[in-house]
């Protein structure tokens, strides 16, 4: 408060825009508008029912690095559920940090949407819960390392809470430790590597002491474990009254070895290794990860076709449940895509179809960026326009039934990142989900994966522009079916070479890079 001694409104205000801008215009995106593009938001909805405004994706995409902004800054504490827009003495789920989901799809887009600095408060809580979470993990479960389950708060609470059917879900550590290393793939920080690997390790350690065999001989998995916020139907699954939440639940969420945690353990080792060797480290550990990780749960394909949620071959007590906690692993997580066949990109679109494209702000989002990944922009469009008329505030704050959360607003940006530019698979692809109506539009200042800066234009599908900025020297890597591609850099042609459509070339730090299309 001393700093804003003898100033005006008007000086405060002003410093107030100027700090917001310089994060703000980093990056734009523009898309096709309508004659009623111009008119106030909440008309704008309503027009949209009639006749489609793709500005209003824009819209939203920007509209969530604006919500980020406001309520993810160095020294704060991290967006929770509600992120600084909570009203009530009393909120909904306690306005707290649940990282089943909504905590993380708080931060799915802040690298690309050229925000990083914006992570630290989430970087911060991680590091603060290696505390208490390796009290639990040595009182709970008797192991090394560090646990953190589905819920924290100002106190970073690590052990389980609210009941057995949400509480027991182990890995919302690990997820949040995935993000830890989301952060150095687009910022190739070593240094800060070196500060968050103890963190990866700890989480890797606690899973390599807390994992069990399968009945089968074969797998191992995680016990107990949970889908959230799921119940199988497993035969014997029956109603009983929770007394921690006074509800009656359709039945017990607890199993052994959810998709989702098998999931989240192989991207994670997978993580961890790849992070041992940039830095060169040598542990007994990591030998024992490699083979730990080879004998996790792989995606199973149930006897109706879909990817099973669980272990075994159960359904779903609840046919359109709003979480697609098996899917983890194809958005936002790897394993999914990597192991990808035709067979079971089938098997994820069927759950996908399933579970339809209604339901809550934040499902509705992470709807979107999973058609998105499967090359659908169409489905994801229409998804949106749904969100916009079900789930969204009017001046587009997302909901979670009638509860205001922002996890849905912040998802809409990562989601509408997807659809346009993908960096997951060691390479950049532009346009791999463009709707029908998004046919024309550009994006300024995205990042990609490697510590890329990114420019780009379309017009009538076909890309007319692309720069990129290298923020790392790293060599860059693009997807493209064009032969006569080529690339300069201050006027000179920059030698490339292409395999498989992949087209690759070293770059300086700071180098702008112009594609001739």
């Amino acid at each position: 408060m001393r700093n804003l001694e003898g100033k005006s409104p008007e000086q405060i205000k002003l410093a107030a825009i100027a700090d917001y801008k310089a994060l703000y215009d980093r990056a734009s995106l523009v898309l096709p508008t309508t004659e009623f593009s111009n008119f106030p938001t909440n008309e704008r909805k309503a027009k949209n029912q009639i006749k489609p405004d793709p500005s209003l994706a824009a819209l939203a995409y920007n509209f969530g690095r604006y919500i980020l902004i406001s309520s993810s800054r160095k020294g704060t504490q991290p967006a929770n559920l509600q992120g600084i827009w909570n009203d009530d003495m009393n909120p909904a789920w306690d306005s707290k940090y649940t990282t089943n989901i909504n905590t993380e799809m708080n931060y799915w887009a802040v690298d690309s949407a050229n925000l990083s600095e914006l992570s630290e408060p989430l970087i911060t809580m991680v590091k603060e819960l290696t505390d208490q979470g390796t009290q639990v993990a040595q009182e709970h479960y008797g192991a090394k390392g560090w646990v953190f389950h589905q819920n924290t708060d100002l106190w970073r609470v690590a052990a389980p809470m609210d009941g057995p059917s949400w509480g027991t879900f182990t890995t919302g550590g690990a997820w949040l430790t995935t993000h830890l290393w989301e952060h150095y793939q687009y910022t190739q920080d070593r240094k800060y590597l070196s500060e968050i690997y103890p963190i990866m390790e700890g989480s890797v350690q606690f899973f390599t002491d807390f994992l069990v065999p399968h009945p089968n001989g074969k797998w191992l998995v995680t016990n107990p474990s949970t889908s959230p916020e799921n119940f199988p139907d497993g035969g014997g699954n029956k109603p009983y009254f929770d007394e921690v939440t006074g509800s009656i639940l359709p039945g017990t969420t607890i199993c052994a070895g959810s998709s989702i945690d098998m999931q989240i353990l192989y991207d994670l080792y997978g993580y961890y290794l790849e992070a041992s060797d940039i830095l060169g480290r040598k542990t007994p550990l990591i030998e024992k990860v490699r083979i730990t990780r080879n004998k996790l749960v792989p995606p199973q394909i149930g006897s109706d076709g879909s990817l099973q949620e669980w272990a075994d071959d159960w359904k779903s007590l609840e046919k359109n449940h709003r979480h697609f906690s098996h899917l983890y692993g194809l958005y936002p997580g790897k394993v999914l895509w990597e192991k990808r066949t035709p067979v079971l990109i089938e098997a994820y679109k069927r759950v996908l179809n399933e579970r339809g494209d209604g339901g809550k702000g934040f499902s509705m989002a992470w709807k979107m960026a999973l058609w998105a990944r499967l090359g659908d922009g169409n489905r994801a469009a229409k998804i949106f326009n749904g969100y916009l008329n079900e789930q969204s505030c009017n001046q587009l704050l997302a909901l979670c039934g009638k509860s205001l959360q922002v996890d849905g607003t912040l998802g809409m940006t990562a989601a509408v990142t997807e659809m346009l530019m993908q960096s997951h698979d060691d390479h950049v692809q532009l346009l791999p989900a463009l709707p029908d109506g998004w046919h024309s539009g550009s994006f300024r200042g995205i990042r990609a994966r490697g510590g890329f800066e990114l420019n780009f234009k379309w017009v009538n599908n076909v890309l007319t522009h692309f720069s990129v900025i290298s923020k790392t020297g790293k060599p860059f890597r693009f997807k493209t079916d064009n032969p006569r591609l080529a690339v300069t850099s201050n006027g000179k042609k920059i030698a490339i070479k292409s395999v498989n459509g992949i087209v690759e070339f070293p770059t300086t730090k700071d180098q702008t890079y112009l594609f001739q299309l």
